[in-house]
């Protein structure tokens, strides 16, 4: 066995362990990393440069400002007014208000980009409602996390500024443009779920669809809507760039949150400075570990031998990319998102691209991947979220989810199948 080989089984080996023995993320990256450069004989102070590398990136500045905004935002009293415009949307529907659920998080995804946050914020007011009007609090969960991935696609998110720094040359711009149609596909696979659940069950309607009602509440909304304006026409019409937007949307969502919608005071404001603080740490140290750990990838030539590996089982694109999602999804069970989007990249984007894919199709595709592993145990975090917010058993919430999970993954085929769908709106804004 070569000495590269034992290096590449230490570097990987130890991580997946310690992932299995549910040791802190960022350690087991940063512990992997130098156990395999002690295989090779480097030198550990090169450890600490590659680390201040993977930091040292200007479009990583935009990381911090979204957090920001997604944190004012979803604590400065929009919640309820989503659900209202929701509501006055497709509140009439059998299921009613299953599929506000739905659109609610669609909405509040272009907000707060975070899944576990839609799932904290929505999920307290929507799952109480839901059950207070005769549906089952599983199923309510249920709706409430799956559609919470929808934030992972609708832009301004985070994820699809790592995922870019992680690609490198992918527009963010794009991938914010990119993510609107498939956010769009999978809402409408989970709202046809819903009705399908909803007419088994005979889950109530509504009130009757009302046009004044909903410009009513478009307007009442509107204030919450344009931060998600200021952020995409920004970037995609070359106004500023994604950093600029973010840090300028903070502004603008401390601004309606304290001024207008009067959903946080200025004690408020700290706090959630100090949620942003600590969410903000572990993003960046995950980063910094993850460029170490990405340069002994390198070194030991993986992304080469990944993808002679994948492509060796089969040479048709179709059993290929189904192998991606396969490795992504298997992924998702057991890593958080970040993670997987800062280590798989370099790994998987190669292999994608020998395929056909485009890489902003594979960043969206990774995203729902990664989205779905979010809501699979054992380390579903969000899943863990709702099952907390609903004070219901996790083993049950997931009995419920399953055939959400179907619809999710039919979205996810049509995603990996149908470049359009991702690449269509990009390419006619001129973004792509």
């Amino acid at each position: 066995m070569s000495p590269e080989t034992i290096s590449t089984i230490i570097l990987l080996g130890s991580f997946f362990l310690m992932v299995l023995i549910r040791f802190p993320i960022a350690y087991a990256v940063g512990i992997s990393t130098v156990l395999c450069m002690l295989s090779m004989g480097q030198n550990l102070v090169s450890l600490p440069q590659q680390m201040v590398k993977g930091v040292w990136s200007f479009s990583l500045m935009a990381v911090p400002f979204f957090i920001t905004m997604g944190v004012l935002m979803g604590t400065g009293g929009i919640s309820d007014k989503l659900i209202a415009l929701a509501n006055s949307l497709v509140g009439w529907m059998r299921g009613g208000l299953a599929m506000v659920n739905i659109v609610a998080s669609y909405f509040f995804g272009g907000i707060s980009g975070s899944a576990a946050a839609d799932t904290a914020s929505l999920g307290s007011i929507l799952i109480p409602m839901m059950v207070d009007e005769g549906y089952d609090a599983d199923f309510s969960t249920a709706v409430t996390i799956t559609s919470s991935c929808e934030g992972l696609l609708v832009p301004p998110s985070h994820n699809m500024v790592l995922y870019a720094t992680s690609a490198g040359g992918v527009s963010v711009g794009a991938l914010f443009m990119a993510g609107y149609i498939p956010g769009a596909i999978l809402a409408a696979s989970l709202m046809v779920g819903s009705y399908i659940l909803s007419v088994k069950h005979n889950y109530p309607k509504g009130e009757k669809f009302s046009l004044i009602n909903f410009f009513k509440q478009i307007g009442k909304s509107i204030w919450a809507l344009l931060a998600v304006l200021i952020v995409v026409v920004g970037v995609v019409g070359g106004v500023f760039t994604a950093t600029e937007s973010a840090a300028i949307a903070v502004i603008y969502s401390l601004l309606v949150s304290v001024f207008v919608y009067r959903g946080l005071n200025w004690k408020g404001v700290w706090r959630c400075l100090e949620q942003c603080i600590d969410t903000l740490a572990i993003v960046l140290i995950l980063i910094a570990m993850s460029a170490a750990f990405g340069n002994c990838l390198t070194l030991l030539h993986v992304p080469a031998k990944a993808a002679t590996m994948i492509t060796s089982v089969s040479s048709n694109p179709v059993v290929v990319i189904l192998l991606l999602n396969l490795i992504l999804l298997i992924l998702g069970m057991i890593m958080d998102m970040a993670p997987i989007i800062l280590i798989a990249t370099p790994i998987l984007l190669p292999v994608a691209q020998s395929m056909g894919l485009h890489p902003v199709q594979f960043g969206i595709m990774m995203v729902l991947n990664c989205g779905i592993g979010l809501l699979t145990p054992p380390v579903g975090a969000v899943l863990f979220i709702g099952s907390a917010v609903a004070k219901r058993p996790m083993e049950k919430v997931v009995r419920a989810t399953l055939p959400f999970y179907l619809c999710m993954i039919a979205a996810l085929l049509l995603i990996s199948f149908i470049p359009s769908i991702s690449l269509w709106l990009p390419r006619l804004t001129g973004s792509l």
